[in-house]
């Protein structure tokens, strides 16, 4: 008898044939897709156990669709499997409400050993990404915060690029401003935001779906 009811997204088709053929032999897949309004649609239709998803995919990121499911099924585990091994990932997943964080670069038994532990309530953490609790991973990450709607066009486009890793100089140069310019628009944000750090703007901006 099947464990479990899975529904897997991701929108690289050789990683969902990949899940499938590891998971299949002991639980029921009810469905892959490869976006996040997908994911969200047929998490919603299929009300699985447990879904798994990448953090980056079309239309809607994982993190954002993720949110969305938890509103209309808050009892859902859910394990994102990734490449992204940064801990803002990491913590932006678990504010969510993530129940588990594996990479992708992770060997199958430990795919297989992080899908039963959170079938089973636990939670589960590729070890060295992180040594945060995951109380601490998911408490918010400035009580402040405030919807992004409250950014101009122009601290929406400098809080992506600021989110995608490019260094002030950088932005400047892809809006074709000058550097001094972005490090004031990235101070208003930080204020507007009640944020602190390039961290906190990144995980904002992932939570959003600005990324």
């Amino acid at each position: 008898m099947k464990q479990g009811r899975i529904l897997l997204a991701d929108d690289h088709a050789l990683v969902l044939e990949g899940f499938q053929t590891i998971l299949a032999p002991q639980y029921e897949i009810v469905g892959a897709v490869a976006d996040g309004i997908s994911v969200v649609e047929a998490a919603l239709h299929c009300k699985p156990d447990l879904i798994i998803l990448d953090v980056t995919m079309p239309l809607l990121n994982g993190i954002k669709a993720a949110g969305q499911i938890r509103k209309k099924l808050p009892g859902i585990k859910l394990l994102f499997v990734t490449m992204h091994s940064s801990p803002t990932y990491l913590q932006a997943a678990f504010h969510v409400g993530a129940t588990g964080f594996v990479l992708k670069s992770s060997a199958r038994e430990e795919i297989l050993d992080a899908v039963e532990k959170v079938m089973k309530g636990q939670v589960y953490i590729t070890p060295g990404v992180v040594g945060e609790s995951p109380e601490q991973l998911r408490s918010p990450i400035a009580k402040q915060a405030v919807n992004a709607s409250s950014l101009t066009a122009r601290e929406r486009e400098i809080l992506q690029l600021i989110a995608k890793g490019h260094s002030n100089k950088e932005t400047g140069y892809l809006l074709q401003v000058s550097a001094k310019t972005v490090a004031w628009h990235r101070e208003n944000i930080k204020n507007k935001l009640g944020l602190r750090s390039t961290a906190e703007l990144t995980q904002y901006a992932i939570q959003e779906g600005l990324v």
